[in-house]
């Protein structure tokens, strides 16, 4: 086991299923109309949908109203925000054997735990938490649900980049926490960390921002713009391939990324 630097803990390496703690293994959106969401993404991406059955409505987790499938294979969630006041976002997962002690070390390294870890039906347990900085993810320990059935291709996560006001700080607080995932022999990171100034303006908060892989970054912002989307920032180059930010005709807002 790798020793959690930020903690002092030792940290598990693998959630059950084998996806290795500190892995992002689900995304899911927050939105004022999944309908809406449906046709948007269904298009964009080639995706169709599953209906779910609701979920207690505390928890942000796999266990969504409408699983999106690529392929017949889950690839994200959308689900109804049930305050009006609550952010129309994206929010990445991480995969955790143990969703309690992670949840605790992250409060013993300086983040917050806004929502305890909760059971997701039979799917597993999700948590809802912020890093120092502030900067919101989740995590999820698997149980009938693993996660991802397809990454890393066209129309499904490939990246998820932490864009913050402090990277030394983020690097010292998810090395500490996911040391294997981010460091180990096998490791192969599905995230990195940017300062927030390289991209954003400088009043945007400290935020994860998700991937979706497509063939052609121009024509999917083209695509994504005829739909009602908004571009934020148009192509750029970075060291994992061509990126563009967007926000859907919603306002959530995530990235293209040609690999």
């Amino acid at each position: 086991m790798a020793e959690n630097s930020a903690s002092g803990d030792s940290a598990p390496r693998a959630a059950e299923g084998g996806c290795p703690e500190g892995v992002p293994c689900w995304v899911d959106a927050q939105l004022p109309d999944v309908e809406a969401g449906r046709r948007f993404y269904g298009e964009l991406f080639g995706w169709t949908f599953e209906d779910r059955a609701e979920t207690d409505g505390r928890t942000r987790a796999p266990g969504s109203p409408v699983w999106a499938l690529l392929d017949g294979e889950p690839v994200a969630g959308l689900a109804h925000k049930p305050d009006g006041r609550l952010p129309t976002v994206w929010t990445v997962y991480f995969a955790t054997p143990d969703a309690e002690a992670l949840a605790a070390r992250i409060t013993r390294a300086g983040g917050q735990v806004v929502s305890a870890p909760l059971p997701v039906g039979e799917l597993g347990t999700a948590a809802l938490v912020t890093d120092p900085q502030g900067a919101v993810f989740a995590l999820w320990q698997p149980a009938a649900h693993p996660g991802f059935g397809r990454r890393h291709e066209p129309g499904t996560f490939t990246w998820a980049e932490l864009y913050t006001t402090d990277t030394e700080a983020a690097n010292a607080f998810y090395g500490g926490l996911f040391h294997d995932a981010l460091f180990g022999p096998v490791a192969e990171p599905d995230f990195g960390r940017a300062p927030l100034s390289g991209v954003f303006p400088a009043e945007m908060p400290p935020h994860f921002l998700i991937h979706f892989g497509v063939e052609d970054c121009e024509a999917a912002l083209a695509a994504a713009v005829r739909l009602g989307g908004r571009v934020q920032v148009p192509p750029f180059d970075t060291s994992y391939g061509r990126a563009a930010v967007v926000a859907d005709d919603q306002g959530a807002s995530f990235a293209l990324l040609q690999r």
